[in-house]
């Protein structure tokens, strides 16, 4: 059952009560939910709206069956917004879950190398896609690398922080530890194929929030054995910011 707490719940409520009725559905025995936000952040230049994470978390207090919502994301020490999202999401009752964003520093010197090879650029393209490339194409991207090299650039700094590990691990003890009947991830990485399918195949309730066109293949698959799958462009109205409400 859904109780909203805000004015502007008991509206929208009102106003989309089959999107209620779907949540309710889906949030009808204890659950927890895990919110990848680096995965999830990058889906809003897809969405074309920003997701408030006051009003997301005041969303899931209407839920009484929801145990926890557990929240990762990196810090970039030093940057004032990194440090605010991390700082509000655990005033608004996340459990926050984060460590320090580290800076990869990813060469792209093609000096000394032949025009034809490859080998720099499996530094950032899959080998199996660069199998899929002719010589010419090898060679065309080698030489806007080799304009770069001219320019002095011989390398590009990369963000890298990610949880595939502490999720996973955080979803195995969680269901180790009977906290839950369905678990409820937001994020479309294939990373989470095995926790996922180990859950379905207990008997648990499991849901993934995405959007469309950003769950990967091997997820999708999964609908077969149980997976659900929910689209939270329906949740737009209840958790964007309220500038970019409809």
């Amino acid at each position: 059952m859904f109780r909203p707490l805000t004015g502007k719940l008991h509206e929208l409520q009102d106003k989309y009560p089959e999107r209620i009725r779907r949540l309710e559905s889906i949030f009808d025995t204890p659950t927890i939910v895990y919110i990848d936000f680096g995965n999830v952040y990058r889906w809003q230049a897809k969405l074309g709206w920003h997701i408030d994470l006051k009003r997301l978390k005041h969303l899931f207090d209407g839920f009484e069956t929801i145990r926890e919502v557990k929240f990762y994301n990196g810090t970039l020490t030093g940057d004032a917004n990194s440090e605010k999202i991390i700082k509000d999401a655990g005033e608004y009752g996340y459990t926050v879950i984060t460590k320090p964003v580290k800076w990869m520093k990813l060469e792209i010197d093609v000096t000394g190398i032949p025009a034809d090879s490859p080998e720099v650029l499996k530094r950032f393209i899959s080998a199996s896609l660069i199998r899929k490339f002719n010589l010419d194409t090898i060679v065309y991207l080698n030489e806007r690398l080799r304009e770069l090299n001219r320019q002095g650039i011989v390398h590009i700094d990369e963000l890298k922080c990610n949880f595939d590990v502490e999720i996973g691990r955080d979803i195995y003890l969680d269901h180790r530890d009977r906290k839950a009947e369905t678990y409820v991830l937001w994020s479309g990485d294939s990373d989470f194929v095995d926790p996922i399918r180990h859950l379905l195949e207990d008997g648990k309730k499991v849901v993934l929030f995405a959007t469309v066109r950003r769950v990967a293949k091997e997820l999708s698959e999964l609908r077969s054995a149980g997976l659900q799958l929910f689209d939270i462009q329906k949740l737009r109205e209840f958790i964007c910011w309220p500038r970019e409400n409809r």
